[in-house]
């Protein structure tokens, strides 16, 4: 298939970027182990707590000239009782069975075929190397390099205009998330809320982020930071009367970057500087199996991968709740080629797209066309799916992926230094993303101000695809091509407000003399407040009848099982009523 780029016209004299470098790019060997085996990887070799025999596998490494590294960066045991440390009923992953091997690149895939013919090794993939969102494919054998804008010639003015104005996706909706109606609530422009952007480079020194942010906090920045530095002035560009205005300019912003670090490894160690409720953005997709090599045509987001799906499911299980970019690969996610399982994966694993297989508790973000018009061009229809964007059943949310202005870069205004420099061209499900990270941080603001507790992944995602904006149809993208609803946090802010109580008998029962039995009913949306009792329906005036206790269960993050014990404690039979009073939510 042949590839030719198209390209958009924007007025004005713009030079080289004098900053822009390559993302740091790393392909990854990874190896996964039996938790039975109990390995170990020390400084002087390989043991097993369980007493396996190891010496065959130290043997094949020793003969390679390279070894296991715990992936994540920590011994074994530390893994394991981090895991442990969390509720049972969250089916934390276990992170120790995950192992990393260094090598030329030209080895890799060698040495993975190799370790994965030894008994003790489960399976051994090369991971493709990780980019940010950054080109937009198409399925009209289209490549276009986006996020690729130069800084304009001319100096920037003494004090940089406000560009609020240009901030169409902040207005109501339908056209905008109606960040402005969020803050004019309390709490509404994401205070007491934490949110770490994970990607490659930031700059903290740029003039409308100086306020609310905590720098890099997870490995060593690398690579250009324009991308970056958009993605920061999205959620937190600063209240000062100049440049833009963040969606969330009250949450406290932090960066962890992949430029020195395998990408599940980040995940894990952002995560657990954040508190349930708190956010993680992925700006990171990769090359999935229809990959084509043209541009990042068949990039997905990373989650299909063993090692990032479980990075990313110890951060949900944490609380922690992770927005992904669904990726720009113009990629059908519900494709069956996506439940054939990749040579190297292990015999355990499905497709993650598929959410009745397996779950990471991740949302995905998807790139919607803004309003026809904006800064006077036009991506089709509002709302509907810009070409590139990947789509499918697991994308939740969507938003503009078109025409964001924000920081960096210096397409909107350049200058000597890129620290005035602005945009109003970021695009992607790069830009995207950011749009639903500061939705979601000026709804936790507001929950956390009222004294609530702050929503969980399960119910921030039920929220997000029940309420916003429709996704719209566009000629050859329908709207069945799915990237979900652009949000609406009007509608949110209700949504998660929203107090309603009733009542009802759930089941009766009967007890013969003396007896007692348990019952279970399960589904109840976790974030119900729900008060049960059990009433005897047999009248017997002048004693008790029956004793009975609630014992619940966290059966997943978004729903509750209550088991509920009854004890007849006469000496005749008795049937009773078992009760609930849902307080509201």
């Amino acid at each position: 298939m042949a590839y030719k780029k198209k390209s958009v016209e924007v007025a004005g004299t713009f030079k080289s970027n004098p900053f822009a470098v390559d993302f740091p790019k790393e392909r990854e060997l990874i190896v996964m182990t039996a938790a039975a085996t109990g390995l170990r990887s020390k400084r002087d070799g390989l043991t097993s707590e369980a007493g396996v025999d190891v010496a065959s596998l130290s043997d094949l490494l020793a003969t390679e000239g390279v070894t296991l590294q715990p992936l994540f960066g920590v011994p074994e045991e530390h893994l394991r009782a981090e895991a442990a440390s969390l509720p049972p009923s969250v089916n934390a992953p276990d992170l120790s069975i995950y192992y990393r091997v260094q090598a030329p690149d030209e080895r890799l895939d060698e040495l993975a075929a190799k370790l994965l013919t030894h008994d003790l090794v489960e399976a051994a993939y090369v991971k493709p190397a990780g980019e940010p969102p950054v080109v937009a494919s198409s399925t009209l054998d289209l490549v276009e390099e986006i996020n690729q804008m130069l800084p304009r010639e001319d100096d920037a003015p003494p004090i940089s205009p406000d560009f609020n104005v240009r901030q169409g996706y902040l207005d109501p909706a339908p056209a905008g998330i109606d960040a402005r109606y969020a803050a004019t609530q309390p709490g509404g422009r994401g205070a007491n809320v934490n949110v770490i952007d994970c990607e490659w480079s930031w700059n903290f020194s740029h003039e409308d982020l100086m306020t609310n942010q905590g720098g890099v906090v997870v490995g060593a920045a690398g690579g250009d930071d324009n991308h970056g530095t958009a993605v920061q002035g999205e959620i937190g560009g600063d209240l000062n009367g100049f440049g833009i205005v963040g969606t969330a300019p009250d949450a406290l912003f932090r960066a962890a970057s992949f430029a020195t670090m395998p990408t599940a490894a980040v995940i894990r160690q952002a995560a657990n500087l954040l508190r349930p409720g708190d956010i993680l953005l992925l700006e990171i997709h990769r090359p999935g199996p229809r990959a084509t090599g043209a541009g990042q045509q068949g990039f997905i987001a990373i989650e299909w991968w063993p090692d990032d799906f479980d990075a990313i499911r110890y951060a949900t299980s944490r609380g922690v709740i992770v927005i992904a970019a669904a990726g720009n690969g113009a990629e059908n996610l519900d494709d069956p080629i996506y439940n054939v399982r990749p040579a190297g994966f292990p015999a355990s694993w499905m497709n993650p797209f598929k959410r009745s297989n397996r779950d990471s508790g991740a949302i995905l973000v998807g790139a919607g066309a803004p309003p026809p018009g904006t800064h006077g061009r036009d991506w089709g229809p509002d709302r509907s799916r810009l070409d590139f964007s990947n789509f499918g059943t697991s994308i939740d949310a969507q938003g503009w992926g078109r025409e964001v202005c924000s920081t960096g870069y210096g397409d909107l205004q350049g200058g000597a230094t890129r620290n005035v420099w602005y945009t109003d061209t970021f695009s992607g499900t790069s830009s995207a993303s950011p749009i639903v990270v500061g939705t979601v941080a000026c709804l936790q603001g507001i929950l956390r101000n009222r004294g609530r507790i702050p929503l969980s992944p399960a119910r921030v995602r039920d929220l997000l695809r029940s309420t916003g904006s429709s996704q719209q149809d566009a000629p050859g993208r329908p709207a069945t091509q799915r990237i979900g609803n652009r949000p609406n946090l009007r509608q949110l802010i209700s949504s998660a407000l929203q107090t309603s109580t009733f009542a009802g008998v759930q089941f009766t029962g009967t007890l013969q003399a003396n007896q007692s039995a348990r019952w279970f009913t399960f589904n109840w949306p976790a974030h119900w407040h729900v008060v049960w009792t059990v009433v005897p329906a047999t009248q017997k005036p002048g004693s008790p009848e029956i004793r009975w206790n609630i014992q619940v269960e966290r059966a997943t993050d978004a729903f509750i099982t209550y088991w509920i014990n009854v004890t007849n404690i006469t000496t005749v039979p008795v049937t009773f009523e078992a009760r609930y009073n849902v307080l509201g939510w």
